[in-house]
């Protein structure tokens, strides 16, 4: 079958031909038709997660991905044979992943039949982003009345939780360049702010001079995290997504701070199916890009500045 793979941690992803796998008990192999972008992709091609992964060689890449169910093994009950399916299959420690023609999941773990009317470029698109960002909004306890900042919302897992939390009743400031102000404000966000105009802090209390109460970020390292924590109020979640808060100094201020890694699962991903065909999430693909250029597709998404899902046709 076809994947893009690399040989060792810092490599080029490459396209390559490797075994078709075969589901193994518990297992369903599912016929590859789209496969989502997530920034973990380069993180684990290039070596950044080797302390806590430890991947097996040729490393086919990806996370996330939608297909058609190809076969299952013995003692699978959830899912069937001809079924569309979306979720996560990335398996680094097996060398397994969702830019290949094939991919193998655990029919217990986080893949679930695809929302009604949705294609597979679509779907592709909202695993690993929208479960962190459903979660990360629950875990940050956002709730009616809340100022919450989205920090990196122009990005997958940001437009998600702009969605989200407007859902459960914030007021949604996100952090927004001028062109993509109309796009944040029709998912939900009551404001934006530009860090390309200058300090957000300014920019945040010059409309809520007595701060904010949740901080979502996806995008700040930790002098940026301890510059941002300024902007909220006793009581106050700061979560990220890159680990850079530090909970204990936060405490001492009375504030909550949350390093955040989602946990992927079926209910999850059962959860915004419900909440995409209800309506109420919608996933900007920014980008459609054919299997060849994935390498390609991938070093932008290391250069930053997401403005939406980027999805590999398979």
């Amino acid at each position: 079958m076809r994947a893009i793979a690399v040989s060792e941690y810092g490599a080029t992803p490459a396209p390559t031909h490797l075994p078709r796998p075969e589901p193994g008990p518990g297992e369903i192999l599912v016929k590859m038709i789209a496969a989502g972008l997530n920034p973990m992709d380069w993180k684990i091609a290039d070596g950044l997660l080797k302390d806590s992964i430890d991947a097996r060689f040729p490393l086919i890449l990806g996370q996330d991905g939608a297909g058609v169910v190809e076969a299952v093994g013995d003692g699978v009950t959830r899912l069937r044979h001809g079924e569309q399916v979306y979720g996560t299959f990335g398996a680094p420690e097996h060398g397994r992943g969702s830019y290949a023609e094939y991919a193998i999941a655990r029919d217990d773990g986080p893949v679930a039949r695809m929302p009604e009317g949705m294609i597979y470029t679509q779907a592709a698109a909202v695993p690993t982003a929208s479960m962190s960002a459903l979660a990360m909004v629950e875990q940050a306890g956002v709730d009616i009345g809340h100022t919450v900042l989205v920090v990196g919302a122009t990005g997958g897992t940001g437009q998600s939780a702009v969605q989200l939390a407007a859902l459960a009743g914030a007021k949604v400031i996100a952090t927004a360049r001028d062109d993509m102000a109309g796009t944040m404000r029709r998912l939900g966000a009551d404001e934006t702010v530009d860090h390309s105009k200058g300090d957000l802090n300014g920019q945040v209390l010059a409309v809520h001079s007595d701060g904010i109460d949740v901080i979502l970020d996806m995008a700040s390292d930790t002098g940026a995290v301890e510059h941002l924590a300024q902007l909220l109020r006793p009581g106050g979640t700061y979560v990220s997504t890159l680990w850079a808060a530090n909970p204990d100094a936060m405490a001492a201020r009375e504030l909550r701070g949350i390093n955040f890694e989602v946990e992927p699962s079926a209910e999850l991903l059962d959860r915004l199916s419900g909440l995409i065909d209800a309506g109420e999430l919608r996933v900007r693909v920014e980008r459609e890009v054919p299997f060849a250029e994935a390498a390609g597709a991938l070093a932008a998404n290391r250069a930053g500045g997401a403005r939406g899902k980027t999805v590999i046709r398979v």
